[in-house]
């Protein structure tokens, strides 16, 4: 009997218009564009201007450019899981925002917070719901507007994050693509290091919390840096071993877009070129959860059917995983 497994067989996205360039925050905080290349690998990244366009906004348009692309209704979905750690508001679900925005009525929907490790822990949760049989097509949005949460006078931050709304289609096959395998880890500890201090009920909102500006993200960023490249480069060489796989096997490497450095260090690991690593970060910035789709959103045309991918993400939590797929189609 073929077993059954989740093919992505459909990337979406969408990018806010505006571009926030290293020459403007060098305007807002002291920095240089030379010193953020150098150090984190971002030239520009998007920003959404509009103070009414929220996350599940960002998320719709690319559901929207996904449904188009890949001829699906609507009203076929069985299921929806958003990641994202800048939702609408903290409760409802910006998935359920999402779904009632683009009609997507015959199915329910949940967000996930990992971070920007969240589209692989989505990943990871929406495979299991085509592979028990029960669902033919599941949407994993992960979407960001992370400049609401960026202090925009810490030079330590405000160089990294962008805003990005992306989605991909999961569907069921018997064929040899698909999802084969994840590995998916968390260290609470690592909470300590890379949070937003205040709004939750460990400290909700107050006019002190405003004042001392606590709504933001808060990062000791050597710390999360040596856990990132350790935990990125260990997870994705742990996940070839298991299957087998020697750096030729690989077609892709689709990292986390957090820091170039972290990047260059995961591949070397895994003994790839930059000519098969997927990289966007220049662009894009850090867009948390939409990093990944991104880059294969970026990359679409470049993946063929049967290609080895491996995704690996780090984030806040701390949070880290691999998926190993093979990729379902040729792009037209």
């Amino acid at each position: 009997m073929a077993t059954l497994r989740a093919a992505i067989t459909g990337v979406g996205a969408y990018l806010p218009e505006y571009i926030l360039t290293n020459d403007e925050i060098s305007t807002m905080v002291d920095t240089t564009d030379e010193w953020i290349m150098q150090r984190i690998g971002i030239k520009e990244r998007r920003i959404s201007k509009n103070p009414l366009e929220a996350t599940s906004d960002l998320g719709v348009k690319a559901v929207k450019d996904l449904l188009k692309k890949t001829k699906t209704t609507p009203g076929e979905i069985d299921m929806l899981i958003c990641a994202t750690i800048t939702p609408d508001m903290p409760f409802p679900a910006t998935a359920n925002i999402i779904a009632q925005k683009v009609g997507i009525n015959n199915a329910w929907s949940f967000d996930l917070n990992a971070a920007c490790s969240g589209f692989v822990f989505a990943l990871s949760t929406a495979v299991q719901f085509i592979e028990s049989g029960r669902y033919n097509k599941v949407i994993v949005v992960a979407g960001e507007k992370m400049s609401a949460i960026t202090n925009y006078t810490d030079r330590t931050t405000c160089p990294l994050f962008g805003d990005a709304g992306t989605a991909v289609l999961l569907e069921p096959t018997i064929e040899d693509v698909g999802v084969v395998d994840y590995i998916n880890r968390v260290n609470g500890l690592g909470r300590h290091h890379l949070h937003m201090k205040a709004g939750g009920s460990l400290l909700p909102a107050t006019h002190e919390t405003v004042d001392r500006m606590e709504h933001f993200v808060y990062q000791e960023g050597q710390v999360v840096f040596k856990a990132a490249v350790s935990s990125m480069a260990d997870i994705a060489e742990e996940i070839m071993l298991k299957h087998n796989l020697k750096s030729e096997d690989i077609a892709w490497l689709v990292p986390h877009q957090a820091n170039m450095r972290i990047i260059d260090a995961t591949a070397r690991r895994m003994g790839l070129g930059t000519e098969r690593v997927m990289i966007n970060i220049q662009k894009y910035g850090n867009t948390t959860s939409a990093t990944i789709p991104l880059c294969l959103w970026d990359y679409e045309k470049k993946l063929k059917k049967g290609d080895n991918v491996i995704l690996v993400a780090f984030g806040a939590g701390f949070t880290w995983g691999s998926v190993y797929l093979k990729w379902a189609y040729d792009s037209n």
